[in-house]
C-alpha cells in the first residue's frame, strides 16, 4: 500500500511540473534573422505576463533590439527605455517606466531553450521591459529569475542569433551587429 501511494505522489508531482498551462495568445517578434512567436504562463507570472503582453501591444519593442546573445545560455533584449532608435509614445514610456515583481514558483525551471525568463537588477522587484529567451538550459537562474512563458516557434531564429559574431564586454556577451526588433504582433 505505501508502495502504490509513493508512485500515486510521484507521478502528481511530475504531472504538476510538466502541465504548466500556456496561453493561447502570442507574441511574436520580427527579426532580420526570422519571427520568434512566444507564449506566456499567466498562473505563474500573471504581473510579468500582463506588463510584457501591454508592452507589446503597444508597440514598445518595435525598433528596440537583443542586446545580449551569448550562445548556449541566452538572447536578452535590452529594455525599451533606452533600446529602441524610434521615441516611445506617452501610453508606451507609462508602461515601460513600470516594474514587476519578482514571480517564482519552484515547480518551473530555467531547463530548456526557449524558456522566457525576466531580467532584472539587483532588486528582485525591479523587472521592466528586458528579458532573456534561454538558448540552453540555464538551472543557476531558477528561484533567481521570474520564468513568464515559453518560444512556440522560431527556433530556428534562436540558431540564426546564436551564430552572430559576437564580443565580450564586462560579463556580457554581445553581438557586433545590432539585431533589431523590426516590428511585434500579437
Amino acid at each position: 500500500m505505501a508502495w502504490l501511494l509513493f508512485v500515486l505522489l510521484t507521478l502528481v508531482q511530475i504531472s504538476s511540473v510538466s502541465c504548466v498551462r500556456l496561453s493561447k495568445e502570442r507574441l511574436v517578434f520580427q527579426t532580420d534573422f526570422g519571427d520568434i512567436h512566444m507564449a506566456f504562463y499567466p498562473d505563474i507570472a500573471p504581473v510579468t505576463v500582463a506588463h510584457i503582453r501591454r508592452l507589446g501591444e503597444l508597440g514598445a519593442y518595435n525598433t528596440n533590439h537583443f542586446f545580449r546573445v551569448d550562445k548556449g545560455f541566452v538572447a536578452q533584449t535590452a529594455d525599451v527605455l533606452g533600446g529602441r532608435t524610434a521615441p516611445l509614445d506617452n501610453m508606451q514610456r507609462q508602461e515601460a517606466e513600470k516594474h514587476v515583481p519578482l514571480e517564482l514558483m519552484p515547480k518551473v525551471k530555467h531547463n530548456k531553450r526557449g524558456i522566457l525568463s525576466m531580467a532584472r537588477h539587483n532588486d528582485p522587484n525591479s523587472g521592466g521591459s528586458s528579458f532573456s529567451v534561454l538558448l540552453g538550459p540555464a538551472p543557476h537562474l531558477d528561484m533567481q529569475y521570474a520564468i513568464f512563458g515559453e518560444v512556440t516557434k522560431g527556433f530556428e531564429t534562436l540558431t540564426a542569433l546564436e551564430g552572430v559574431e559576437t564580443t565580450r564586454e564586462g560579463i556580457f556577451v554581445m553581438p557586433k551587429d545590432r539585431i533589431t526588433i523590426l516590428s511585434t504582433y500579437t
